[in-house]
């Protein structure tokens, strides 16, 4: 669990008795937190007035549309992993720019794809040949991404777009191999995404290696994107640092600078509501079955992996009781992680994890005919509204 003081993923609950606001919704069901969106779109908005930059919403982290009215006065558009999510963007937020990337395109997607997206990036001189000119013909903004093969993270190599061998982002070396004149003339901007929920030092890391690398080209572009992983709404991201490194670089080369951040977007603005379904004891350990199940409902836990935060809850052995959470799908790592309770756990108790608005809701999934969960929305007035109900027909549709 990462410390509280720099993710607070309850402050939004705060001053609310929350056994009663929930106490009559369905679980498992997502909560997705209105204030907490707004609270993190006024910083966003507060980093494009003060340098200039222009901020997307990263959809692959937060697709949950409904809520794009709602960023989007605080937003320039989106960013797209493919034809769905610009699609998704084009249509729930048609007054923003539609940015996509994509490691590769396929060719009986890519005239559809022309309808929808303003900026196209590519992620190989070889993908840049193949459509290039077709979406430059088209009108589109065309950008290559780039592997400045500088890492910064530590622990979640999976995560990590410069790691050796990477498939992600056209290396210096590659470059020099396969870029012509002709291939070249095509660049209207550059782009890099190195990051996984890190600050600013990390990027300002990235940026000195991306001016070494490729800096000779930057004064060509009209436009750099610094990609997304800045987790620039959590209370103790060094803004002033990113400020300053947006501004460098647009006085530097004249470019426009763009950031396509999605946890920041949506951070600590969602919980997922759980129930406790069976207490057992193995030994000395007290596994917990819940009606939520991470390989489901919560895949980063286990893919990335980490410990949700939990409401009123602590590390193992802080406080009297301690348990091991998990879900009640057969596979046996199906586990959320082992916390610390003042009072015994019981059958029908609920329980409310944190930080659930990003990389739940987008990834989740049906294994052993699991239900996904409803989606709800806690209005800025504290009332509550469902937006969306998933049933049996859900899970056989997308099976045949």
């Amino acid at each position: 669990m990462q410390n509280r003081d720099t993710r607070p993923p309850f402050a939004g609950l705060s001053g609310l008795d929350v056994t009663q606001l929930f106490a009559d919704l369905p679980t498992p069901c997502y909560v997705l937190d209105e204030a907490q969106l707004l609270r993190n779109g006024e910083i966003l908005r507060g980093v494009q007035q003060r340098t200039g930059c222009r901020i997307l919403l990263a959809q692959k982290a937060f697709s949950n549309f409904p809520l794009y009215p709602l960023l989007a006065p605080y937003l320039c558009g989106t960013e797209a992993s493919g034809l769905y999510e610009a699609r998704l963007g084009k249509e729930e937020m048609p007054q923003g720019e539609v940015h996509v990337f994509c490691g590769a395109y396929r060719e009986r997607e890519f005239p559809e794809l022309l309808q929808y997206a303003d900026h196209i990036v590519f992620n190989s001189p070889r993908q840049l040949e193949k459509f290039g000119t077709r979406a430059k013909a088209a009108g589109k903004s065309i950008g290559l991404r780039i592997n400045p093969e500088c890492s910064t993270q530590e622990g979640h190599e999976i995560y990590d777009p410069c790691a050796p061998g990477s498939r992600l982002g056209t290396t210096r070396a590659q470059w020099d191999a396969a870029m012509t004149p002709e291939l070249f003339g095509l660049l209207d901007g550059l782009h890099f995404h190195t990051l996984c929920e890190q600050d600013s030092d990390a990027l300002e890391i990235t940026l000195d290696a991306v001016e070494q690398k490729f800096g000779e080209f930057l004064p060509d572009m009209s436009w750099v994107n610094f990609g997304g992983g800045h987790h620039i709404t959590r209370p103790d991201y060094d803004i002033r640092r990113l400020e300053r490194l947006i501004v460098r670089t647009r006085e530097r080369y004249g470019v426009t600078v763009y950031l396509e951040p999605g946890e920041a977007c949506a951070l600590n603005a969602g919980y997922l509501v759980t129930e406790v379904l069976d207490v057992l004891q193995n030994g000395t350990v007290h596994p917990v079955i819940l009606d939520m199940s991470a390989a489901c409902h919560t895949p980063d836990v286990i893919e990335m992996p980490y410990r949700p935060p939990l409401y009123n809850a602590d590390d193992a052995g802080v406080r009297m009781h301690t348990y091991r959470l998990g879900g009640p799908t057969c596979l046996a790592g199906d586990v959320i992680g082992d916390y610390s309770f003042a009072t015994p756990l019981r059958e029908g108790d609920r329980l409310i994890f944190g930080d659930m608005a990003i990389y739940t809701t987008c990834k989740n999934n049906t294994f052993n005919g699991m239900p996904l969960p409803d989606i709800w929305l806690l209005h800025a007035d504290r009332t509550l509204e469902r937006l969306v109900f998933f049933g049996y027909d859900e899970f056989k549709g997308r099976l045949g």
